[in-house]
């Protein structure tokens, strides 16, 4: 189908009960909002620890303002968490997509979400994959389902009634999600129009920004490549940190002098990237065609390497001493939050101690959620600390994450340490 621009006009959901599959960064604030609106929500999740937390309006991770509406919905009875998949109107699929070993993605959640709805499944119902999904994925999911309920089909014909199967990409930042997930645009593809429709009438719920219709294909693809842009132009900014090293010049400096002509902007480099979109979701595209992705997977490739790069900078910073205590700055993929998935920090810091089993290395900071020393289990030599603390024993900082907190460390801290700043945060 054609990309069209939804428009209400008084269109009516026919949707009371959304099911949420998966409570995570992405599913728990869509199911929260949803609840928000006053539709009846049920959150499903495998982990026993989000389901209790849920129900007891707490969050199992760090989102801001999240708390607030979770706690609001589960207060006024509109949002409930369990471990089982219910029968509902509409559900919505946000269960994690990771990639296997050779890259390529990894759908046994989406499949096994897809066969614990087909049971509760009835004629008219919509499903709706948000996971992040290769081209097809919506399908696949479609396909499974249909396979276990043989008396339904994606478009009704020969006596068989239909179910409606669409895709709507998330769009969102950690930090903003609740801001953004109202106020961005939303693409949403169907597998048939009418399906698209259905779906685009159940964000209108919420969403604030436009919403543009188009095929199940490629709004998976749309969301794949938002994010291998902006993979791609942070390789430049990482490559360009390597040489720029290699020849004696200021990287930051040398991208703020290139951005003041009118048609280039640079991004800035750091230790690689992570999260689990920007360093995922290009490769589901390489996957998809890999002889014709090779600038997305050399970008990729360049992303990938620069830990190795940090990794080596700290290790000349400590030559020649036979233990030496590295302070570490930040696990998170990105400041401000707490989500370590893919993170580069975490690879360098587990890089560290490996290669250098008689270091201590102490990790500074600002949060301390259930899931930060879950990242550096099996680290013997590896602890989580105080800031503070673990700058007074350094030999060598290492700056990861450029959190705000850390914008509190003196001058007087950090005198007589070396310095190995990934993120250009302490310029002279």
């Amino acid at each position: 189908m054609n990309t069209q621009t939804y428009s209400p006009g008084g269109t009516t959901t026919g949707i009371s009960t959304v099911a949420v599959i998966g409570l995570g960064y992405i599913g728990l604030p869509t199911a929260a909002i949803l609840a928000g609106k006053g539709l009846h929500v049920i959150g499903v999740d495998v982990n026993p620890y989000t389901v209790e937390a849920v129900n007891e309006g707490r969050v199992p991770f760090v989102e801001p303002d999240l708390g607030v509406q979770v706690a609001g919905a589960v207060s006024q009875g509109h949002l409930v968490a369990q471990s089982a998949t219910p029968r509902a109107d509409a559900y919505i699929v946000a269960v994690p997509t990771p990639f296997k070993a050779d890259k390529s993605a990894d759908l046994v959640y989406v499949e096994q979400a897809a066969r614990n709805i087909a049971p509760r499944i009835q004629p008219g119902n919509l499903v709706i994959l948000e996971s992040t999904s290769p081209p097809g994925t919506t399908q696949r999911l479609a396909d499974v389902i249909l396979s276990l309920r043989p008396d339904l089909a994606a478009e009704a014909n020969g006596g068989k009634a239909a179910v409606l199967f669409a895709h709507c990409p998330e769009r969102v930042l950690p930090g903003r999600i609740m801001i953004e997930l109202v106020t961005n645009d939303r693409i949403i593809g169907g597998l048939t129009p009418e399906a698209a429709t259905a779906a685009a009438a159940l964000y209108s719920t919420f969403c604030q920004g436009g919403i543009h219709l188009t095929d199940a294909a490629t709004a998976e693809m749309a969301k794949l490549v938002e994010n291998a842009y902006r993979d791609v132009n942070i390789a430049f900014a990482n490559e360009l940190s390597v040489i720029s090293g290699n020849l004696g010049i200021d990287v930051w400096n040398l991208i703020d002098l290139a951005n003041h002509h009118p048609r280039v902007n640079i991004l800035q480099p750091g230790p690689g990237v992570g999260g689990h979109c920007i360093a995922v979701d290009p490769w589901f595209i390489v996957s998809a065609d890999p002889e014709n992705s090779k600038l997305i997977r050399t970008a990729r490739e360049v992303n990938d390497a620069k830990p190795d790069h940090v990794v080596a900078a700290v290790e000349s910073a400590i030559a020649g001493q036979t233990a030496p205590t590295i302070t570490a700055l930040g696990l998170a993929f990105k400041a401000n939050v707490d989500d370590v998935r893919e993170s580069p920090a975490v690879e360098i810091v587990r890089r560290l101690a490996d290669r250098n089993p008689g270091a201590r290395i102490m990790v500074g900071t600002p949060f301390h959620e259930p899931n930060l020393p879950d990242a550096l289990a099996g680290l013997g030599n590896v602890s989580l600390t105080g800031t503070d603390a673990a700058l007074e024993a350094a030999d060598v900082v290492v700056l990861l994450v450029d959190h705000d907190a850390f914008r509190e460390i003196t001058p007087a801290q950090l005198s007589g340490k070396k310095i190995v700043d990934t993120r250009g945060f302490w310029r002279s």
